[in-house]
């Protein structure tokens, strides 16, 4: 694989930016962009963008930064803004490609701290429920695509309402089909996904964590407590997360030097951030570019 100054940013796969309406969505079935491609979309990021993928038939194999999964359909991933991902679809897949402004999820998300959370992190969801469709999935994703290519009165609203639909089965796959938590868990849930975001924006800038702490308006002790009850980590440790995937991002996909990568996630000493990724990741930075993929 030939590295690149920069990794590639699209709305959809293969077209600029600049080419697209980017203030809502768009929905087309998975064959339309794949075949064109021989099944295969190489690595690629949608930085204002989340994406939903409803793999019908067929199937394949999608790596998300540094997770690979078996696409399996009945299956829904999610792929947040900024996430590096990669399809290798079996020839003859189907499904439907829901690309949607981060905006827009955000603000059609607040209204369960669920929602927020499913759209915010890359994930997994075999379509499965206990009505056999997955909480319905294949339904609402066959309205929103109806909805997207009409023109019919209330337009908008109607697919609003039907991507609500996938947010609700999206997240009832992800609780195992339980009821919702008590508020001390929506709280807890709610901390987390602010506290994602705010790492989002300031990740770059070697921030403590009393800074985010202060900017959630809590205490640094809430917050660790929050992040172990929803994630099962600290407050520290998904930061580190998060430095971790876009330390390993520019050394797949960009040509900076090992310095140059560390200079850029705030470390100013190269030595210190060469130990930081050894630790974390069980191999230098160097050796982890030199492995085959």
């Amino acid at each position: 694989m030939t590295r690149q100054n920069v990794i590639p940013s699209f709305f959809l796969y293969d077209e600029a930016l600049a080419d697209v309406d980017l203030d809502f969505l768009h929905v087309e079935a998975i064959r339309i962009r794949s075949s064109v491609h021989d099944w295969t979309i190489r690595p690629h990021a949608h930085p204002e963008h989340v994406q939903f993928l409803f793999v019908t038939e067929g199937g394949g194999r999608i790596r998300v930064e540094d997770d690979e999964w078996q696409l399996d359909p009945p299956t829904v991933v999610v792929i947040p803004p900024t996430a590096v991902h990669e399809i290798r679809f079996e020839p003859g897949s189907d499904g439907f490609a829901l690309t949607i402004a981060a905006s827009y999820v955000t603000a059609m998300a607040q209204t369960d701290p669920a929602f927020a959370d499913v759209s915010a992190a890359a994930g997994l969801y075999p379509a499965q429920g206990p009505d056999g469709d997955g909480y319905g999935l294949l339904d609402a994703f066959q309205w929103l695509e109806r909805e997207f290519i009409g023109a019919a009165p209330g337009r908008r609203a109607a697919i609003g309402a039907h991507f609500l639909r996938v947010l609700v089965a999206l997240a009832r796959l992800k609780d195992g089909g339980a009821p919702a938590g008590g508020p001390l868990m929506r709280r807890d849930a709610d901390i987390v996904v602010r506290y994602r975001r705010l790492i989002e924006e300031h990740f770059r800038q070697a921030q403590p964590l009393t800074f985010y702490a202060d900017g959630l308006n809590i205490t640094y002790a809430r917050l660790n407590a929050a992040c172990r009850a929803v994630a099962g980590k600290s407050a520290l440790k998904l930061m580190h997360d998060r430095l971790m995937i876009e330390a390993k991002r520019n050394l797949l996909y960009t040509s900076m030097s090992v310095g140059e990568v560390g200079h850029a996630l705030g470390f100013q000493d190269p030595a210190y951030f060469s130990r930081f990724f050894t630790r974390h990741a069980g191999r230098s930075p160097a050796a982890f570019r030199a492995a085959p993929r």
